[in-house]
C-alpha cells in the first residue's frame, strides 16, 4: 500500500506543519500548486486558515478549483482541514455570500455569539474541545475510527459548517452548549474543523488513518 499524500499549496495556511505531521505518521508528502499534480493525486489534502472568500479566491486565481473538483469526482480520499473543510461546502455566509467547492451539500454559518444559556462567549472558538459522537452515527469505517469519544482536539474558528444532510456530520463539539460540526464525511470526502497537526497523539491517529485509506 502506498502512503502518498498531496497537499494543495494555494498560499493560505501553515503547510509545513501539516506536511511534517503527515511525514511523522509515514506519509510520502508532496506539497504543490500544480493543478495537474493535484488532479492526479492518490490522496488530496486541502488545509487552510482565514476567511472563506479569500481562500476561494486564491484557489480560483491558481486554477485549482477545477482540479480539486475533478479529483473529488473519483473515489480517491480527500481531506479538508479547518478552512479547507469549510470550503468543501456549497456556500459560506462569511463577509457576504460566497460559493464553495460543493463537495458536500451545506453552508458555512457564523458561530453564534451567545451560548445556549444566554451568556456571551469569545469568538473565535479557540482551544481544546472534546470530539463527541453525533446521535445515530457510528465512527466505524470513518476517519475517526481510532479515536475515542471525548478525545480532545485543537480548534480555531469563527464559522462552522452546517451540512444539509445530518448523516454527513460524524462528530461535533460543544461550545457553551452549542453543537458545532467537528468532522464531516461523504464517501471518501472527509473534513475536520480542528487542526489534527496541532492536536497531539489523537490528531496524528487521524492523519495516519487517512493515509491508510
Amino acid at each position: 500500500m502506498n502512503h502518498n499524500v498531496t497537499i494543495v499549496d494555494y498560499g493560505v495556511g501553515n503547510l509545513l506543519s501539516v506536511a511534517r505531521a503527515f511525514e511523522h505518521v509515514g506519509g510520502k508528502v508532496v506539497v504543490t500548486s500544480d493543478a495537474s499534480i493535484i488532479e492526479a493525486a492518490d490522496r488530496l489534502v486541502l488545509p487552510g486558515v482565514g476567511a472563506f472568500g479569500h481562500g476561494m479566491k486564491e484557489l480560483c486565481d491558481r486554477g485549482h478549483i477545477d482540479a480539486i473538483q475533478n479529483f473529488a469526482s473519483t473515489l480517491r480520499p480527500f481531506l479538508g482541514i479547518c478552512l479547507g473543510m469549510q470550503m468543501m461546502m456549497d456556500v459560506s455566509q462569511e463577509f457576504g455570500r460566497c460559493e464553495g467547492l460543493g463537495l458536500i451539500a451545506g453552508e458555512v454559518m457564523p458561530v453564534p455569539l451567545i451560548g445556549s444559556d444566554g451568556t456571551e462567549h469569545k469568538i473565535p472558538h479557540i482551544g481544546w474541545s472534546e470530539l463527541l459522537r453525533t446521535e445515530g452515527q457510528s465512527w466505524q469505517s470513518t476517519l475517526i475510527e481510532d479515536i475515542e469519544p471525548g478525545d480532545w482536539m485543537y480548534f480555531v474558528h469563527s464559522y462552522a459548517a452546517s451540512p444539509t444532510r445530518p448523516e454527513n456530520i460524524i462528530s461535533h463539539c460543544d461550545y457553551n452548549g452549542l453543537s458545532l460540526t467537528a468532522v464531516i464525511q461523504s464517501g471518501f470526502h472527509f473534513g475536520v474543523q480542528f487542526h489534527p497537526e496541532k492536536s497531539g497523539a489523537g490528531g496524528l491517529k487521524i492523519l495516519k488513518k487517512f493515509i491508510e485509506l
